[in-house]
């Protein structure tokens, strides 16, 4: 996504075919042509000394551990396998992570009250809105200027972005660089699929007569039947209709909180109390016709009928993952969930997970993320080595950088065709999968397990490529679409009689694409946080409760009891707040499309 080579596109519509994910994009988001190392030949060598205006002026000589405080890494230790050796091959540094979601919320707490919360950030945005007062951060104005690939982003992207933190940054300096950031426009919607909708086998799916699905009702009957067919897999491990996972929940149940987006509402990032939907309304959650409590019944019912996996209220994320990738899951939600199975030669065979659309859904879907989705990358004001990590941030957002962190290797994950774009080479299409063997010299171990666990980009995959003029995105490649023209996909599409799914709820009036709006939402006061953080603790333990609840009325009773409890912890005051913050995202949203 290159200023010089973006495709701007206007409308919300795709025309992309291509309706499934392969293995390659898969670290929860998804590298490089002369600028790649050779077989056997260590990343830095010879001519490869980086892509950075930098780079040159910069002693390397020295080697340097960086602490990396991440929220977006399900990881924490020192990055391993065949990143951590390309980056110590190329920039002599090892990158050593802190992970909140493994360590737990209260490490930004100690960090921060330390005043040292590490040398390359990615925080939220509310908590960078604390960090810049705090003087936590680094003001990175004049040291974008020196960089090669960074430098294209800042009038259009960086800019923007950091001038809406006016009340903490009048000056409008750039101490964050907003994630996954698309090159696109503010309005476009470039993806096959939305980002949550359902999603399950579709060799399963039609094994039990492929029953259209008019409700949540339904789709429930359709995952008991075909549980009662489908309960293992070929090795024999159990199949189970839903499962769910405690560890990525934020200020409410987090599975519930994507369910909700089928039926029109999103809570707001920087949020906790809220529901908005397309047009501006807003819903508390504990109101009694709030989508929240719709999908909790949904999962209360869900239970009842024997479908949620009974390792759900202990397992973690990494655990689900394994079940993803041995199709013991019957129903997805993230669109990327797909790449943990799908391939194209098990599509060949009609196997893999598509969208299955329930009529009585209308999907709230963000377009791209032309200004980042909620993150940003930042430099600690205590790191000591702070042209170095610059320099490997430019680097993030080179096409090398890109390349290696999407797709790999060149020539192990993907190659070059004649006409001089990529495809995936066998070994591509399942490296996430298997955990392919990795060849000694690009670092050994499992392909998936040395993937770069930072979990993060600056710019995202959803920008083109200058030599292929591609996508990053390698499922938007020409020869990835044409090689995705499978048994699964056609048959799909028969079906359905859309391009994908993305087309179908487009043709059929199903989906609301807003504008993506990633901006300063102000940050609470010491009040309304320590609100926020008891009710948060006690929504999402409540929650819990009511999806295993014994009966319909112990559901009830939780939910009632809840209603009346946040209310004596503060509950109007935290809703009066997250009102504000969401009223500020209609403003923009009807600012975004009355410039389109």
């Amino acid at each position: 996504m290159s200023r010089s080579s973006k495709a701007v596109k206007k409308s919300m519509t795709v025309s992309l075919a291509g309706l499934f994910l392969v293995s390659a994009a898969l670290t929860g988001c998804d590298s490089g042509s002369g600028n790649t190392p050779a077989p056997g030949e260590p990343a830095g060598s010879g001519t490869n000394t980086g892509e950075s205006q930098t780079a040159g002026t910069i002693d390397h000589s020295k080697p340097i551990t960086i602490t990396v405080f991440d929220n977006a890494s399900n990881y924490q230790g020192e990055q391993t396998g065949w990143y951590g050796k390309l980056v110590k091959d190329k920039f002599n540094i090892t990158l050593n992570i802190l992970a909140p979601q493994v360590a737990g919320d209260q490490l930004y707490k100690t960090r921060t009250a330390a005043g040292d919360l590490g040398d390359l950030l990615i925080v939220d945005n509310s908590q960078l809105e604390e960090l810049i007062p705090a003087g936590l951060v680094m003001d990175m104005t004049d040291k974008l200027k020196n960089t090669k690939y960074l430098s294209q982003y800042v009038d259009n992207h960086f800019k923007p972005f950091n001038a809406a933190f006016d009340k903490v940054n009048p000056d409008g300096k750039i101490y964050g660089l907003p994630t996954f950031e698309a090159d696109t426009s503010p309005t476009t919607f470039s993806e096959e699929i939305p980002y949550s909708s359902p999603i399950m086998p579709w060799d399963y799916y039609k094994g039990v007569g492929a029953p259209k699905l008019n409700d949540l009702n339904d789709l429930l009957n359709v995952l008991k039947q075909m549980q009662a067919k489908y309960q293992k897999t070929p090795d024999g491990k159990p199949i189970v209709p839903i499962t769910l996972w405690k560890d990525w929940d934020g200020g409410s149940m987090e599975n519930v909180r994507w369910l909700s987006n089928w039926y029109g509402y999103e809570q707001p990032d920087g949020t906790s109390t809220i529901q908005l939907n397309a047009k501006g309304d807003i819903v508390p959650l504990v109101d009694d016709n709030s989508m929240y409590k719709k999908i909790l019944q949904f999962y209360f019912n869900a239970n009842q009928m024997g479908l949620v996996d009974p390792d759900a209220p202990t397992q973690d994320w990494n655990k689900v993952a394994e079940k993803l990738t041995n199709k013991q899951v019957l129903l997805l939600w993230y669109s990327w969930q797909r790449g943990f199975y799908n391939s194209i030669e098990r599509g060949k065979e009609g196997d893999g997970n598509v969208a299955v659309p329930i009529a009585d859904s209308r999907i709230i879907q963000s377009s791209d993320a032309y200004y980042g989705n909620g993150r940003v990358f930042a430099i600690g004001a205590k790191a000591k080595n702070p042209d170095r990590i610059m320099e490997f941030m430019d680097w993030l957002a080179s096409p090398e950088g890109l390349r290696y962190y999407t797709n790999g290797f060149e020539g192990f994950n993907y190659e070059k065709t004649e006409g001089g774009k990529f495809k995936l080479t066998e070994v591509g299409q399942t490296a996430f999968q298997k955990n392919t063997p990795v060849p000694d010299q690009y670092g050994g171990g499992g392909y998936q397990d040395g993937q770069s666990k930072i979990n993060s980009m600056i710019m995202s995959d959803f920008v083109l490529d200058p030599d292929t003029k591609e996508f990053y995105n390698s499922n938007y490649w020409s020869s990835t679409i044409e090689a995705n023209k499978t048994a699964l996909t056609t048959d799909w599409q028969k079906v359905y009689g859309a391009e994908n799914a993305t087309d179908y709820y487009l043709k059929n009036n199903m989906i609301d694409v807003v504008p993506n709006i990633n901006t300063s939402l102000g940050t609470d006061s010491s009040d309304i946080k320590n609100k926020r953080s008891q009710i948060s603790d006690y929504v999402k333990n409540t929650s819990w409760k009511m999806v295993f609840a014994k009966n319909q009325a112990d559901f009830d009773q939780l939910w009632t009891k809840m209603q009346k409890d946040v209310d004596g912890l503060g509950w109007k005051d935290v809703v009066s707040a997250d009102t504000a913050k969401a009223q500020k995202i209609v403003k923009m949203r009807a600012d975004a499309l009355a410039s389109k």
